[in-house]
């Protein structure tokens, strides 16, 4: 999980020098009175490059997978806290009319 963390830092580096690099690339074409047409190839290999870490990066640092069935040994404990002062159950949903007809249907 760490060398994808630090492969997505890196790529997010990489994208954001590119974008600095076209700015200035378009800056210098300013003073030498020239159009824009497409940035320069380098920064193009650096966005793909960047792309790529960032991509690599998305699906290399994210923890296993927990299973979400109810009857998996994996699955986290889901109960109530000890301490239940911090559950309200009074909430500003009382004050919807509550109509039979809009409940769900067993």
């Amino acid at each position: 999980m760490r060398i994808g963390f630090m492969v997505g830092i890196l790529g997010g580096i990489l994208l954001a020098h590119a974008g600095y690099a076209t700015i200035q690339y378009r800056g210098m074409l300013k003073i030498v009175e020239e159009e824009f047409s497409r940035p320069p190839m380098n920064v193009v290999v650096e966005l793909l490059l960047g792309l790529a870490f960032c991509i690599w990066a998305a699906l290399a640092a994210p923890a296993k997978f927990r299973s979400i069935h109810p009857d998996s040994e994996e699955n986290r404990i889901v109960s109530l806290p000890a301490n239940l002062d911090f559950m309200i159950f009074n909430h500003r949903g009382k004050v919807f009319p509550c109509n039979a007809e809009y409940k769900l249907k067993k």
